[in-house]
């Protein structure tokens, strides 16, 4: 009695694994038929898709395919266009070239006009001592002076013994700048400036300079009755 009952078991268990799989299978092949009801099988002939595809395109998008003879306008029309546009940019550059090679022009020199009452010499031993013009710069009256030697000796000088006297007779301090330590003979022109402080000359209305050799101090160069006007 105990061995039937566990055969019976047995059997009850295969029966009911035998129903759920059997259950399970009709389950699943159901569904697996739901998932696939809009899946179709590929066509075999890409090549119609692609032309029927290609054809729609053309349909719906309205391209016109341009003749030859239209093709080889346009492209004819474009090379003109760029030649003529390289052409006119040739031309630009050489019109360039061109006036950067043309020597610039220098402005034609002024000549300096004379002050009224210059210039004021003086020649002593072939030495010419000229004053060419004063003028009031920087709180100085400026002394533009030119010298020349058209003798045949050098000549020296030391210009701590250029002496300036005003109208009255009093010394005045000054100041050089260009002036040569010696001329050579036959020399060219000079030109330097004598620089007197503006303070010195408040009533002053000429003055007078003087200069001699150094060492010997044989020469002596005198110019008198400058003018000084503000």
């Amino acid at each position: 009695m105990k061995l039937n009952s566990t055969v019976l078991l047995t059997l009850t268990l295969l029966t009911l694994m035998l129903g759920a799989g059997s259950v399970s299978a009709i389950i699943g092949f159901d569904v697996g038929s739901k998932a696939l009801k809009g899946v179709t099988t590929p066509d075999a002939r890409p090549t119609s898709k692609f032309a029927s595809a290609k054809s729609g395109n053309t349909a719906q998008t309205g391209v016109a395919l341009l003749r030859e003879e239209e093709i080889l306008k346009i492209v004819k029309a474009r090379i003109e266009g760029k030649t003529k546009a390289a052409k006119a940019s040739k031309s630009d550059d050489d019109e360039d070239t061109k006036e950067k090679q043309k020597p610039e022009e220098k402005p034609k020199e002024t000549q300096e006009k004379p002050q009224a009452g210059f210039p004021i010499n003086a020649e002593n031993g072939g030495v010419n001592f000229s004053v060419q013009s004063a003028s009031f710069s920087g709180g100085d009256l400026v002394l533009r002076v030119k010298m020349q030697n058209k003798g045949s000796e050098t000549v020296r000088f030391l210009y701590s013994f250029l002496d300036v006297t005003d109208d009255k007779g009093r010394t005045l301090s000054q100041s050089t700048e260009g002036l040569p330590a010696e001329l050579p003979g036959n020399s060219s022109e000079f030109t330097g400036t004598v620089s007197i402080p503006t303070p010195l000359l408040d009533d002053v209305k000429k003055i007078s300079l003087a200069l001699t050799d150094y060492p010997a101090q044989k020469m002596r160069l005198e110019v008198s009755n400058i003018p000084v006007e503000r």
